[in-house]
């Protein structure tokens, strides 16, 4: 005989999930009756209900063949309130109610269940429903309880660890524990436990995932005595936060088909037919040939007005249509509209796939429509539109919480193995003392010092053994690297005002998953950008710490890229909005997070961190006869630039500070590696001139270009760290930059360098002047830039910045030596 020990029907009322109170909704629908034929159809030969602290259910299906009475008990420990819940099976309307008055104290019950001899198993003991559990608590079921229950909605890590101590304990190790919390197990043997399976289904969508199973047992009452004799077997699969997340999405739209009494509706509207497939286990309906049109929705119209004066539509209507679109073009989708396929677990990925696309389509739309009023400086509508896609956050909601259950589910477990000594691989997943550090950005395509950084961090985590994923967002194709995964945007805005930079909508649905899925420690942002803000929200939803690198002066480089003040002002905000929520702040200079600090961000959140150079790759042994041909540079001083060619970067001062130099040096070079919107202009500004534009290089004619010249001129004062600078002492060039934003922290002024006030066009041609004047100097200085670069390789400073990243994740525990344990 097989039964689900652990089902609910509609008596069990009172919802705890949020969402579902949110919304009215209790916590499932489906009739006893219903239940019962469920379970039997899906091999069920005994079945039970076991109701929220009620055996209503149960009682209306007890006149039937190989039933009996079950019930969930919520039960606390008086010490500190933490819930447990308890199922009890074959008990009567009189035990019931003693249950009732004796359930507040988990030891009173217990004493209760003992005297009556009531067959009783801890359920899901690893799930803290009310956020109290402890590894403690967790000890004291093990005295507390012979029957421990494998729960199909919880997570496959929990029941293997469960399993997994079950079968190391022993005599010593259970004596341990009655000597530390001082309860005396009241049956014998304590160290052998019995499991038990149940579903713990809510929607009728998952009865019978998971069963217990008796070989011989001819009725209910030989089923449950064998079942206690030990002899009985778990059988069925665990969850997944898609499975969660599906059921709360059947026991809402059950809800809304109730309250509506749309079920007479459902065939005439194909979106309305996938809901009922996907969402609700209807045996032997069938589809109408009916009008596609719904009657019943002028009623609900309010709900897809289009909102504003823009005529736009609302959230709403935006995922109403979305939703008929996708169901009509998508074959897969419409084959389970129009018919029975995709039945049982593949559902909660077709339910997912769905949800998925429709959010990532009209998030976009909403983003763009976001951007577009910031752009315009309609600050109204965006308050208007952000509150709108309110709606989109609801449609979400049952995978944010499925999402952030399971990695509270995940991490308990990982405080139990922790404390058991299990091995690493005990119980599946990552041990607590690894950390597995998932890295977004949106830069790794950019051509820039931070994205040359990530890529040169992933490489050697990979060569080191390190867990590091880089996450990043970008259209088009890129070569596969190591360490690095790219999600394809859901949608791309170009700025108004600087239309080779893009931002990318990232489908946040998938980036969750996979974070979930990889197991990951830490998140680390390297951009408050949308990408920066989904890494925000997956350390939110899945309760992991969240750091992030500060390299980019966003708010300066707004002020440069518009001139408008008030554009920079509300750009701080969000900026220090954004690092405000972080548990700590990486920044690559101190000047950096000085500006940080004086901006309002608190100082204890603020670390440096090194960043290093590749001191084999830049090297001055890189010279190169050929470059020096190829751009006519033979017997010339040259003077580099290599970057961003922007405004932000400052390059029009460069360009008057060439200028002067020209006319008083004899055989200067300027030489402008590198592309950008101010390059044009550059051009013509220096038309007629000793001034030599490369493009972009990378590679060897990088290295080539930095060690064939002579003084590397950098007159940023947006940059926060400058990799360049270091790039070029390491080819043996001094380097000249000013007193703003990080890159003099990479200079040694007078010795590797000079650092000049910033915005000072005198200073920074006086000090250009004295190294192009004095050839001694210029190679003293060079030999000294060299050699203070030799001591910032970059794997130095990789491993420099590791230990930083893993500094927040110290952690100790006492632990209980199990048998075979490391």
């Amino acid at each position: 005989m097989k039964a689900d020990l652990h089902v609910h029907s509609k008596f069990s009322n009172r919802p705890s999930q949020w969402i579902l109170q949110k919304i009215g909704c209790p916590e499932s629908f489906t009739e006893p009756l219903e239940l019962y034929r469920i379970a039997q159809a899906k091999g069920m030969t005994a079945v039970t209900i076991t109701d929220h602290n009620t055996i209503s259910g149960a009682l209306e299906i007890a006149h039937l063949p190989n039933t009996f009475i079950g019930e969930e008990v919520t039960t606390y420990f008086p010490e500190d309130g933490c819930k447990i819940h308890v199922l009890v099976y074959s008990i009567d309307e009189r035990q019931h109610e003693a249950i009732q008055k004796a359930r507040e104290n988990i030891f009173d019950l217990i004493g209760y269940l003992r005297s009556e001899k009531i067959f009783h198993a801890v359920a899901h003991p690893l799930y803290a429903i009310n956020d109290r559990l402890t590894t403690d608590h967790f000890e004291k079921l093990l005295l507390l309880f012979k029957y421990i229950e494998i729960n199909g909605a919880r997570n496959e890590i929990q029941n293997q660890v469960l399993e997994c101590i079950a079968s190391r304990l022993n005599p010593a190790v259970m004596e341990r524990l009655e000597e530390k919390h001082g309860i005396r197990p009241a049956f014998d043997l304590p160290w052998e436990k019995v499991f038990t399976g149940g579903s713990d289904d809510h929607s009728s969508l998952n009865i019978a995932r998971t069963w217990t199973e008796v070989p011989g047992a001819s009725d209910a009452g030989s089923f449950l005595r064998e079942v206690q004799a030990g002899k009985g077997t778990v059988g069925g699969v665990s969850s997944t936060p898609l499975t969660m997340a599906h059921n709360l999405y059947g026991i809402a739209y059950q809800f809304y088909k109730h309250r509506f009494h749309f079920e007479r509706q459902v065939h005439r509207d194909q979106l309305l037919q996938f809901l009922e497939r996907v969402l609700q286990r209807s045996e032997g309906a069938r589809p109408g040939d009916w009008s596609p049109r719904l009657r019943f929705l002028p009623r609900y119209g309010r709900v897809f007005k289009r909102s504003g004066n823009d005529k736009k539509p609302s959230a709403a209507a935006a995922l109403w249509q979305e939703s008929h679109r996708l169901i009509s073009n998508i074959p897969a989708l419409k084959r389970i509209a129009d018919s029975r396929e995709a039945e049982g677990a593949s559902h909660e990925e077709a339910w997912f796939d769905f949800v998925n696309r429709v959010s990532n389509n009209v998030l976009a739309q909403f983003s763009r429509r976001v951007l577009d009023q910031i752009a315009g400086a309609d600050f109204f509508d965006v308050f208007s539109s952000i509150g709108s896609a309110g709606t989109l956050y609801t449609l979400l909601a049952p995978y944010f919480v499925s999402f952030s259950l399971f990695t509270k589910d995940i991490q308990i477990a990982r405080e139990v193995k922790a404390r058991f000594k299990l091995e690493e691989n005990a119980g599946g997943g990552d041990g607590a003392d690894t950390m597995v550090l998932a890295h977004f950005t949106d830069t790794l395509y950019q051509i820039n010092g931070v994205a040359l950084t990530i890529l040169q961090q992933a490489q050697l985590a990979a060569e080191t053994g390190r867990r590091l994923t880089v996450i990043t967002c970008h259209d088009g194709h890129h070569e596969s690297r190591t360490g690095v995964l790219n999600f394809k945007p859901v949608g791309v805005y170009q700025l108004p005002e600087y239309p080779e930079i893009k931002l990318y909508f990232p489908p946040f649905l998938d980036m969750l998953r996979y974070c979930f899925e990889k197991g990951f420690t830490h998140i680390l942002s390297a951009t408050p950008g949308p990408i920066g803000l989904a890494a925000l929200a997956v350390a939110r939803i899945l309760n992991l710490p969240i750091s992030a690198t500060y390299h980019t002066a966003l708010p300066q480089y707004a002020r440069h890229i518009t001139g408008d003040a008030f554009l920079e002002d509300i750009m701080w905000k969000f900026v220090l909005w954004y690092y405000q929520q972080m548990d700590t702040v990486y920044v690559p200079s101190r000047a950096t997070g000085d500006e940080l600090v004086r901006k309002g961000i608190a100082a204890e959140k603020i670390q440096t961190y090194t960043r290093g150079v590749d001191i084999e790759h830049f090297h001055p042994s890189r010279f190169s006869e050929d470059f020096e041909r190829r751009y006519g540079l033979r017997d010339r001083i040259r003077l580099l630039y290599v970057g961003r060619v922007s405004k932000e970067k400052d390059l029009d001062l460069l360009v008057r500070v060439f200028k002067r130099l020209n006319r008083t040096i004899q055989n200067l070079s300027l030489v402008v590696v590198g592309d950008g919107p101010y390059l044009n202009e550059m051009k013509a500004e220096l038309e007629g001139m000793p001034a030599v534009f490369t493009g972009y290089l990378s590679g060897a004619e990088l290295a080539a270009a930095y060690a064939s010249c002579h003084i590397f001129a950098f007159p940023s004062t947006t940059d926060t760290f400058g990799n360049v600078v270091l790039e070029a002492q390491a080819s043996g060039l001094p380097a000249i930059v000013t007193d703003a934003g990080g890159p003099q922290e990479n200079v040694i002024d007078r010795k590797t360098g000079f650092i000049v006030k910033a915005d000072d066009e005198q200073a920074f041609y006086q000090a250009a002047r004295k190294l192009l004047q004095d050839p001694d100097r210029r190679k003293t200085m060079a030999e000294a830039a060299r050699k203070a670069m030799e001591y910032r390789s970059f794997r130095k400073a990789f491993e420099m910045t590791w230990d930083l990243y893993r500094g927040i994740r110290g952690q100790t525990a006492d632990g209980i030596v199990l048998p075979e344990a490391v």
